[in-house]
């Protein structure tokens, strides 16, 4: 994915969510979402207090997708979130789908609201979902390190993206993080 491809028709959406806590009174979560679209790019973030991570991790995606202009685009979905990338690039909403949104130990599938306006909006695309590793800093690792975890990015996604694709997924990612921090901050300002 070097420059000449990020001149092509693709969006890409590199989401990620943060949470202070799971679900108490006093914890705050963010959300944050970077798209990118032929060299033009569009910062979104958020929050809210009483949630959990993957709730965030989901709502970023959510609210990404949202801020598409239109139905049937090529979408590639950038994410830290094992959460969010098992589930769609293992096909488990069509078992949740098929079993009424119950789970293998058939309790409700967690989160079911927003796993299904997430599934009603990556619907009216072609989306493909790639997995990040969270909380790489480019400029405090080491070479050796970042092409240590450039062989894993590359063993989840497949060998389509070069070191320099790499490099600049895992910054648009760390963008992402800030991101949904400053939605945690917002709302820890908004409620003090």
């Amino acid at each position: 994915m070097d420059k000449k491809i990020y001149q092509d028709t693709i969006v890409r959406l590199y989401t990620d969510g943060a949470c202070s806590g799971n679900q108490s009174r006093t914890n705050v979560g963010g959300w944050g979402a970077v798209l990118y679209f032929a060299g033009h790019e569009k910062e979104l973030f958020g929050g809210q207090a009483n949630t959990t991570n993957n709730r965030m991790e989901l709502t970023a995606v959510i609210r990404a997708f949202q801020a598409l202009n239109r139905p049937g685009l090529q979408v590639q979905v950038f994410s830290d979130s094992s959460y969010v990338m098992n589930c769609f690039r293992n096909r488990w909403y069509v078992s949740w789908e098929r079993n009424g949104w119950k789970n293998a130990k058939k309790d409700p599938v967690e989160n079911q609201d927003l796993w299904q306006e997430l599934l009603a909006l990556v619907r009216q695309h072609e989306v493909s979902f790639f997995r990040v590793k969270g909380h790489v800093s480019i400029g405090k690792s080491s070479e050796p390190a970042l092409r240590k975890l450039y062989t894993k990015f590359v063993a989840w996604n497949g060998a389509g993206f070069s070191y320099e694709d790499f490099l600049f997924v895992t910054e648009m990612n760390n963008r992402a993080d800030a991101l949904a921090n400053r939605g945690i901050d917002q709302i820890r300002e908004e409620t003090r």
